[in-house]
């Protein structure tokens, strides 16, 4: 299958998430399994006719938070500014927010990055996350991990809390926060319990419920439905298939009646791959995006396709969609300062044209797209001016239906070796991913009684509802 990459950075980026995102050789083969998942019941509390698309953002590598939301007042910034060192943020860069109701006596700003985006020559630029934290449509969520159960730094310390396996391990942390079951083996992933359950809603729609631009992942593994994978540029196919005389040979090969089992189920899968892809591509065909996208933005070049599926859902007959799209780049554990700048100032730019596009198909409040990440990063600077493996994290929650302009969750204490700290300036989550995952899937649709199905950890935590969602 041919893809187009505009670089070679592109390439590397896409194959790290790839990599990372990958569950088993399995789930890739039988992801075709979701053109049949309509016949799954529907346990869900949302009605048929209505649309919704839940937009997953993963940052692989493990976001640096501790320099998305900056204390602004001089007391906390000096003390921020201590342990960060070269990762400090200038306090006369950062961008001011008044969350509407949050308050423990600091005051706040985000990264420089998140100003108004660029656009055309002669166009107003679009509102980036600082403006759209303003106009309540983007919500922070602070200091969220995996959890097991709560824990307290004492527990921590004396080793009697029931931890997370392999805590500080990417490919073990961006599993756990996509299957939000961290003490039990992989299996299925939150976004395909949730579709499991609400998959009848797209009637006899063939494209899967759930649709990745980021290759295979686990959030999306169902027991019934999993993924349809896609390509930033297109529908991917077979190459060679737009030839007729080969079409003409794979149609008849594919036809041929088939004695072993493998062959025969081989065979229809893929049949169907190359009826969905062609359903797919006409469906694409007749859509035009004229919401401005940045080029050479490889997350933005994601999103504008998942603005396209929306855009085709009537004639795809799709009532929800889930979709995953990813980043990679994130590890930074030296020479941070500019890496991380030029990451968010790709995350801020993808999301002011992503959120923009929502507004001009009419979606707004229909589309809701978080960020997750493996975890967060130590607030100490390293000595290769860069940050280390942390834990709690900050997260961004953006759509016309996010309660946003406020903070959820709490802030920590920013001390090493304070209340709020394992003891190398690893913040010890305070918001559990079952709580922040299970207010999203509320929205999109899951009630209260099958929300054990899809969270099976949710009743160790206080808040199933962290409320920043209308």
């Amino acid at each position: 299958m041919n893809t187009p990459f505009t670089n070679r950075r592109q390439f590397i980026r896409q194959c790290a998430c790839a990599a990372l995102g990958t569950t088993s050789i399995a789930s890739t083969i039988w992801n075709m399994r979701a053109i049949r998942a309509a016949t799954a019941n529907s346990l869900g509390a949302a009605a048929a006719g209505d649309f919704k698309a839940l937009v997953c953002l993963f940052l692989y590598g493990g976001n640096d938070a501790n320099n998305l939301i900056i204390p602004r007042d001089l007391t906390d910034y000096n003390a921020y500014a201590a342990a960060r060192q070269g990762l400090a943020i200038p306090i006369t860069s950062l961008l001011p927010i008044t969350p509407a109701t949050y308050s423990d006596g600091r005051q706040f700003g985000l990264h420089p990055s998140f100003v108004d985006a660029p656009t055309v020559a002669g166009q107003p630029n679009l509102p980036g996350l600082q403006s759209l934290f303003a106009q309540g449509k983007l919500a922070l969520l602070s200091n969220v991990g995996t959890l097991v159960a709560p824990v307290t730094r004492a527990q921590y310390l004396s080793d009697t809390a029931a931890l997370p396996p392999q805590l500080f391990s990417h490919n073990d942390q961006s599993v756990q926060w996509q299957t939000s079951v961290p003490d039990q083996p992989p299996r299925t992933g939150w976004g395909g319990r949730m579709a499991d359950l609400l998959v009848s809603l797209n009637g006899a729609a063939q494209i899967s419920m759930s649709i990745s631009l980021a290759g295979t992942n686990t959030f999306q593994v169902g027991n019934t439905v999993f993924e349809y994978q896609m390509s930033p540029y297109g529908v991917t196919s077979l190459n060679g298939y737009s030839s007729a005389n080969t079409k003409t040979a794979l149609d008849n090969l594919l036809s041929l009646p088939h004695q072993n089992l493998f062959e025969a189920e081989f065979a229809k899968i893929t049949r169907r791959s190359l009826d969905n892809a062609a359903l797919l591509s006409t469906a694409l065909s007749g859509v035009n995006i004229s919401t401005f996208f940045p080029t050479n933005n490889y997350l933005a070049d994601q999103l504008k396709m998942i603005a396209k599926m929306i855009a085709a859902r009537n004639t795809l007959g799709m009532s929800r969609q889930v979709y995953f799209c990813a980043v990679g780049g994130y590890d930074t554990h030296g020479d941070q300062l500019t890496a991380h700048a030029n990451l968010l100032t790709e995350l801020n730019n993808a999301l002011a044209s992503f959120y923009q596009a929502t507004v001009d198909l009419g979606v707004a409040n229909q589309v809701t797209t978080f960020t997750a990440s493996d975890f967060g990063r130590t607030f100490p600077v390293n000595n290769g001016a860069g940050s280390d493996h942390g834990w709690g994290n900050h997260q961004l929650v953006l759509g016309g239906a996010v309660k946003g302009g406020d903070l959820y969750g709490r802030v920590p204490a920013l001390v090493v070796n304070g209340p709020d700290d394992t003891d190398e300036g690893r913040w010890i989550p305070t918001t559990s991913v079952d709580e922040y995952s299970a207010t999203l899937a509320k929205w999109f649709g899951v009630n209260s009684t099958d929300m054990v199905t899809v969270f099976p950890n949710l009743s160790r935590f206080a808040t199933p509802d962290l409320g920043f969602m209308l």
